[in-house]
């Protein structure tokens, strides 16, 4: 596969703005739109909570298809063709979710979404690393903080649909959503790696790989727990409360993402990356518990706020530490343990649904926890200088 040659952005905001774009579409709305319109599934469209399951699980195999694709074929994710190509086939499996109420094909659509993610992800990631070296590290967090733009967005548009419509209209409204979140994002210039840090070059390479390994363990771990939490966090709040208030949460999810990976990015002046992981990581978790543990509305709120602040912030300070500790592909080598992470999720919570969502959640914040304690380990002796 050949590579195609990008035309670079003229200004670091130009970048910042496409790739939220993208990851707004891939993320925001082609991985998470699932969470807020799930309820309406389960009410209009018989979905069981083990098919919801089902549904999770495949976007998430498709996601770590998508992930290892990265890994065996780096020119795909260098390619200004794939890229577009998954684009189109991200909003055309969400627009064709509306027509069908047969859970297999549902399935096949989820992975579709799952695999277009992945490879939209990764190669916005790679493009704004490599753009945005030199620049200031909170451009790269408002980058990220498109996930949580398309989540906000995304959620609010369920929200308003399900006042006036049903299931299948929230899959198309968020199809027409994505189409113009895509259609900005078409002109993001994919392009080649990251360039080599100047700084680092010339220096003898580190013996870094326990720290990676911890690295792995933890954001592997984070797949499992946060994503227990990204699915059915609506769902489980919904079940304790009335009206609207689940799909709100998701909302506040959105908003609360939205500035968080510029704010954490900021905080690295002041602390390094690992130990801002490990606060983040505890932070998360205690906002995954608290519904699990303590209904009613004010308690969803702070936990929305709490994991809206976290999750993506987990991804924007994780990845480039992989890069800073010299390993090739880091990048997709992390996302596919994230993405098996993101497997295991539903699968292991699957059995404690039958008696709500509550329990999954808190299995979510004792996985989280666990990945917190990976960090932590991740700190000892850290070489905090570059791998040369």
């Amino acid at each position: 596969m050949t590579t195609d040659a990008p035309t670079r952005s003229a200004t670091p905001w130009r970048t910042v703005a496409l790739g939220a774009c993208a990851l707004a579409t891939a993320m925001g709305i082609g991985r998470f739109v699932f969470t807020p319109i799930l309820p309406l599934m389960e009410d209009q469209a018989g979905l069981s909570a083990q098919s919801a399951a089902a549904l999770a699980t495949a976007n998430y195999v498709g996601y770590l298809v998508g992930a290892v694709i990265g890994t065996v074929a780096p020119a795909a994710m260098r390619s200004r063709s794939v890229y577009r190509l998954s684009l189109v086939l991200l909003v055309a499996a969400v627009a064709l979710m509306a027509v069908t109420t047969n859970v297999p094909a549902w399935e096949v659509l989820r992975g579709v979404a799952g695999i277009a993610s992945a490879v939209v992800f990764v190669a916005t990631f790679t493009t704004v690393l490599s753009d945005l070296r030199g620049h200031a590290d909170h451009l790269v967090g408002w980058t990220i903080g498109g996930v949580g733009a398309g989540i906000a967005l995304s959620g609010l548009l369920v929200a308003v649909v399900r006042v006036v419509a049903d299931w299948t209209v929230a899959w198309w409204a968020s199809a027409a959503l994505a189409a113009l979140l895509a259609s900005v994002a078409w002109m993001l210039p994919v392009g080649g790696d990251p360039a080599p840090d100047a700084a680092a070059a010339g220096r003898p390479r580190r013996r870094t790989r326990p720290w990676f390994m911890a690295l792995f363990v933890s954001y592997s771990l984070e797949g499992v727990g946060y994503i227990i939490a990204g699915t059915f966090l609506v769902a489980a709040v919904q079940q304790n409360t009335s009206g609207a208030v689940g799909a709100w949460t998701w909302i506040v999810v959105g908003l609360a993402a939205l500035p968080s990976c510029a704010l954490w990015t900021m905080l690295i002046r002041r602390w390094s990356r690992p130990t801002l992981l490990l606060a983040a990581l505890v932070v998360q978790a205690v906002g995954i518990a608290l519904p699990a543990l303590v209904a009613g509305t004010v308690t969803a709120v702070v936990a929305a706020v709490l994991f809206g602040a976290t999750f993506l912030a987990v991804a924007t300070i994780s990845l480039p530490i992989g890069t800073q500790l010299g390993f090739a592909r880091s990048i997709a080598v992390l996302t596919v343990g994230y993405s098996v992470g993101q497997i295991l999720g539903p699968i292991v919570a699957a059995p404690l649904l039958g008696g709500g969502y509550r329990p999954a959640l808190l299995l979510g914040a004792i996985v989280v926890a666990a990945a917190a304690l990976a960090a932590a380990a991740l700190r000892v002796r850290f070489p905090h200088e570059p791998a040369g």
